[in-house]
């Protein structure tokens, strides 16, 4: 297993906060968590904790931006896309500012933590944005090259990351562009579209598959908004069958955003794995994600289901 996208998150930030003399970091008493206190020890001039206040938080960074500054705003998923979503979208979208919203602790495997922190809705929440690009990075290479692309872009963006430990399925020298779609193995029976935690799950579906004869594509797909259209094409056209396999609701996501490709352009049989309209529970993360459906025996289940409707 490899390091959670937030370990990467603080690296990527001490990294870049040498680079940019003008990229500020708020978090909202959180810091040990989301991992900004790593920016903190080099910079503590540019780190600012606002306190148990999120919708602040936002609306702070959005000032700083109108300064010319680079605001990466940090707490957990539910926080910001939750509680400090009127700001994210009247304060960030709507004037265009150049505010990141970095996010830790999203899907079901914050774990223990229980329901009330499991956000998996915000990919639909943010993605419903106008002017905001969406991001998921597969593993800690693929965040620091997110982060990186996010601190020269200038724009909203949406950071989502995770708590626990991710294995590596990127080269470390891996370069974000958004909008593209990376094919980490080629088929033509049907293809994997996956994001975040759930692309080393697809690989690992792609090779059970592989041994019943059945050969699959894998796109790792971090960047949601905007889609890589013309890889979700090719894939409908040349291998006939999607499964979309995200640690978030099967509404509105990933996989929504995929079939709104598909219905348009080239309508294909398509099977959602995900989390179905339910909240979480405490417990493990490895627990909560096979009781959810999100291993890779789910992924190969829904790829028999749809094979079986080509």
């Amino acid at each position: 297993m490899g390091k959670a996208t937030r370990d990467a998150y603080g690296e990527v930030l001490q990294e870049l906060g040498a680079e940019y003399p003008e990229m500020y970091v708020l978090d909202a008493d959180l810091s040990k968590s989301t991992k900004t206190y790593e920016f903190k020890k080099l910079f503590p001039e540019r780190h600012f904790n606002v306190g148990i206040a999120e919708q602040n938080m936002i609306s702070v960074a959005a000032g700083l931006a109108t300064t010319g500054k680079i605001p990466f705003a940090s707490t957990f998923a539910i926080f910001a896309a939750g509680r400090a979503y009127e700001q994210i979208r009247n304060s960030v979208c709507y004037p265009q500012l150049n505010v990141k919203v970095a996010v830790t602790h999203a899907g079901l495997t914050v774990g223990e933590d229980g329901a009330t922190h499991q956000m998996v809705e915000d990919i639909a929440l943010m993605r419903a944005l106008p002017n905001m690009t969406v991001t998921v990075p597969a593993d800690a290479a693929e965040t620091k090259a997110v982060v990186r692309w996010a601190a020269a872009y200038r724009g909203p963006v949406y950071i989502r990351m995770g708590r626990s430990g991710v294995p590596d399925v990127m080269p470390e020298d891996t370069v974000f562009e958004p909008g593209k779609a990376t094919v980490l193995r080629d088929g033509k029976d049907l293809t994997l579209i996956a994001c975040g935690i759930m692309v080393a799950a697809a690989l690992a579906a792609a090779d059970k598959l592989a041994a019943d004869g059945i050969s699959a594509r894998v796109l790792n797909m971090s960047s949601i908004k905007p889609i890589d259209r013309a890889a979700i094409i090719a894939a409908a056209r040349e291998t006939g069958a999607i499964v979309t396999a995200e640690e978030h609701t099967i509404y509105g996501g990933l996989g929504g955003a995929t079939a709104e490709v598909v219905a348009a352009e080239a309508p294909v049989p398509m099977a959602f794995v995900g989390v179905k309209d339910t909240f979480g529970e405490s417990g493990t993360p490895a627990d909560l994600l096979a009781k959810y459906g999100l291993t890779a025996d789910d992924i190969v289940a829904a790829a028999q289901q749809v094979l079986r409707r080509k």
